[in-house]
């Protein structure tokens, strides 16, 4: 059926897969290597001197601005690439999917305010234990025994990086399991929650990657704005801005990265499948951690590191063997 679409076309460079993979590789690497150190600069750092010092509070209305910016981006990616073509996916789908989609990405950002983004970025690459925890429970999955030895590895390694032997009880902050922790896996589950809708859409009305990008964002841009009004929350942020005018540019910044690292990943599982896709993802993230070690200071102890290898090495085996047999679909 999709065999004929592209006859009679002439061969361009992008036909060649191994130059559409690199770009696709580099793409999702730089993007969000750099959206990682905007995150962490914007959220972790310090705004004013002395006495004046404060930090960024404002979680829903960076995540906020970060869904307007989406929005825009997928709203051209449409228009060019995709021209007219019908969306017949259920508004009121995108509308649900919209509140995991957000409340993830919420509960993500909240998160850095309790933990440093090693543990951040470590937390949210568990999401196959959510997303395997939801697909036996709600959609009655069976996964092969490879990919619960995956997870499993993955729980390992997660347990010895947030494990903190207790060595003075002066250190206010050795706690193994607090409020930012609590966060990341409030953020794990809501993002398992818009994988099994996300799989609902695709399955069902064969919905468009720029399709599902532009939607969930404008529901999540519509259902933040009413929040951050509510609350009064954009315009302490505004007052915010207006003392450190600065932040804006990592904002834009920070924006732009993610709309751009989204349509890279994206390209990456229609042009190479969610395996690769899902491999690419987590290389990157190891070497944000490593990133982020570097340049901020992070310092972590060697079972911290050993931790974080176990639960790398499970999602690659994970994105290797853990793939049951596709099933036929009704």
């Amino acid at each position: 059926m999709a065999a004929g679409k592209g006859a009679g076309k002439p061969a361009s460079l992008w036909d060649n897969m191994r130059l559409r993979f690199i770009v696709c590789f580099l793409g999702v690497f730089v993007c969000y290597f750099y959206y990682g150190i905007l995150q962490e600069t914007i959220t972790r750092g310090d705004y004013g001197q002395g006495e004046k010092k404060e930090k960024f509070r404002f979680a829903r209305t960076l995540v906020f601005i970060q869904c307007i910016i989406n929005s825009l981006f997928a709203k051209l990616l449409i228009q060019f690439f995709e021209g007219s073509k019908p969306d017949h996916t259920k508004s009121w789908l995108y509308g649900l999917c919209s509140l995991s989609y957000l409340g993830a990405m919420v509960s993500s950002n909240s998160a850095l305010l309790y933990v440093n983004y090693p543990t951040q970025v470590l937390g949210k690459s568990c999401k196959p234990i959510p997303v395997m925890i939801l697909g036996v429970t709600i959609l009655r999955k069976k996964y092969p025994m490879a990919k619960y030895l995956c997870v499993l590895l993955i729980v390992s390694g997660v347990a010895l990086f947030l494990y903190k032997p207790n060595k003075s009880s002066a250190v206010t902050d050795d706690h193994v399991f607090g409020f930012g922790e609590i966060l990341l896996l409030v953020s794990l589950t809501l993002d398992g929650l818009t994988g099994v809708a996300q799989d609902h859409m695709r399955a069902r009305f064969q919905t468009s990657a720029n399709h599902m990008m532009l939607n969930i964002n404008m529901w999540s841009t519509l259902v933040l704005g009413l929040a951050v009004l509510w609350t009064g929350e954009v315009w302490e942020f505004l007052s915010f801005t207006e003392r450190h005018p600065s932040i804006f540019y990592n904002i834009l910044l920070f924006g732009l990265t993610s709309a751009l690292g989204q349509t890279f990943i994206f390209m990456t599982v229609v042009y190479f499948g969610p395996l690769t896709c899902s491999i690419v993802t987590t290389t990157r993230k190891f070497f944000t951690i490593l990133g982020s070690v570097i340049l901020f200071g992070n310092v972590m102890s060697t079972m911290q590191w050993f931790g974080t290898v176990l639960v790398f090495l499970g999602l690659g085996l994970d994105a290797k063997f853990g793939k049951g047999p596709k099933k036929t679909t009704h």
